[in-house]
């Protein structure tokens, strides 16, 4: 049988993957020339530390069933596990084509995609009773993410 998660385990992985965008859209804007272009990628770095602790909010406001560990797991493999996921699944040496804005657009949209992905598969890991539908909400602010991303790609051209 694959191991189950609870809401808990996969907001704790939201907040990896968050650390890892901000760190993502840092390490891009020192790679633009074009303030403006510079701007917009400090301020989706922003917006991820902002989702992290938003994530971090939704996880405290968790029930205790949300919380209560799915499986007899004393070495705390279950977060080892979806952490290594999230480090090694979303905005983990994404490979820019160059370090063009366009570039850097189409590969954070990308990641946002394999964000949303992912959620996805791991929301059917996360039986109902341990908080399913709270993969939604993480879901939803990607899909935000990918919105905005794919607006200023379309700005760009």
């Amino acid at each position: 049988m694959a191991n189950e998660f609870n809401a808990n385990d996969i907001f704790e992985m939201a907040i990896k993957i968050e650390k890892n965008g901000a760190i993502f859209y840092r390490d891009a804007a020192n790679q633009v020339k074009v303030e403006k272009y510079k701007k917009f990628l400090l301020e989706l770095a922003e917006m991820e530390d902002s989702h992290k602790e938003t994530f971090a909010t939704m996880k405290k406001e968790l029930s205790d069933d949300e919380t209560l560990p799915t499986t007899f797991d004393p070495n705390d493999e279950n977060i080892l596990y979806l952490k290594a996921l999230a480090d090694t699944q979303v905005f983990f040496n994404k490979e820019q084509p160059d370090a063009s804005f366009k570039g850097i657009l189409c590969t954070a949209i990308q990641a946002e995609k394999d964000s949303i992905a992912f959620y996805l598969g791991m929301k059917e890991l996360v039986p109902a009773k341990f908080g399913q539908s709270r993969i939604g909400d993480i879901i939803k602010e990607e899909m935000g993410h990918i919105k905005l991303l794919a607006g200023k790609l379309t700005e760009y051209y």
